[in-house]
């Protein structure tokens, strides 16, 4: 029943049996004949079939969150007790400035405990981590603070909080950060990213429409374009660029300083020891280890 219940989170997660049946390497019509031995062993109909589609019944709606529960418990009687002896994979999802800044020191640390988990790191922007995290793709993600409240099955630890700050080619004058984007081009942090998105709302309580010269979405290369004199940006106090020689004017906000807060992301249903441990270690980096 255990392949069942697995396939039936699937099609409540994806929406179809087919697309559901693409996750767990299943024809479309085997969906559905274990769909139908499900609800026959249990008495209850789990889906309202309209269309293409199959949306939860209230019967379903409420096997669901049970469903994940067993699937959960039974993953866990495969879970070694003791760290030293875990020997799974991790997916570790991170955004860029997460993979140059607090991960490696975490992961060294990881390895003095749990040398023999394998690790795969997955890079990508804020929202496709949640969204991996979510579908359980990835073990844990480290990203920006999602600006809307999570599902409860998903677990969010809060580790560090960067000030944003602009940023100037070297030779421009000038110490207003307002006057400056109101004057000068704008290197934009990409809209559309979770970092990008507390920029916008900077600017519109400060009632500002700089010119805009480029969008992107990594830092790296938004101090590279404003290095080379593209204009000024807001971005957060991370990544490599902060590590090396300035090779651009750094203006601090004073009071109207905002953060970016960085947070990971994990399902609840998924905490086991080398996990754990991972929390830990992203939390207190190698240098600052005193001892468990």
């Amino acid at each position: 029943m255990l392949r069942e219940l697995k396939t039936f989170v699937a099609v409540a997660r994806y929406g179809t049996f087919a697309a559901a049946g693409l996750r767990v390497g299943l024809t479309q019509s085997a969906v559905s004949a274990q769909m139908r031995v499900l609800e026959q062993s249990l008495g209850v109909r789990l889906f309202d079939r309209s269309g293409r589609s199959a949306v939860l019944s209230a019967g379903g709606r409420h096997a669901l969150p049970l469903a994940e529960q067993m699937l959960g418990l039974f993953a866990q009687m495969a879970v070694p007790t003791a760290l030293e002896e875990w020997q799974g994979e991790l997916k570790i999802g991170a955004i860029a400035s997460v993979q140059t800044g607090l991960l490696p020191e975490a992961l060294v640390r990881f390895r003095t405990r749990a040398s023999q988990v394998e690790l795969k790191l997955v890079p990508g922007v804020s929202l496709d981590l949640l969204g991996q995290v979510d579908a359980g793709e990835l073990d844990l993600a480290v990203l920006i603070r999602p600006p809307f409240e999570l599902p409860k099955e998903l677990l969010q630890v809060e580790l560090v909080r960067e000030p944003f700050v602009l940023i100037a080619p070297p030779g421009m004058t000038g110490d207003d950060p307002l006057h400056l984007l109101r004057e000068q081009p704008f290197v934009r942090y990409d809209r559309r990213s979770f970092g990008g998105r507390q920029v916008e709302r900077f600017l519109r309580e400060q009632r500002l429409t700089p010119r805009e010269a480029l969008e992107l979405d990594e830092l790296e290369a938004i101090v590279r374009m404003v290095e080379c004199g593209l204009g000024v940006s807001l971005i957060p106090r991370a990544g490599l660029w902060c590590q090396r020689p300035q090779t651009l004017r750094v203006l601090e906000l004073g009071e109207l300083t905002f953060h970016r807060e960085l947070v990971v992301i994990l399902r609840r249903a998924q905490r086991q020891p080398a996990l754990d441990w991972l929390l830990q270690c992203l939390a207190k980096p190698l240098s600052g280890e005193t001892g468990l």
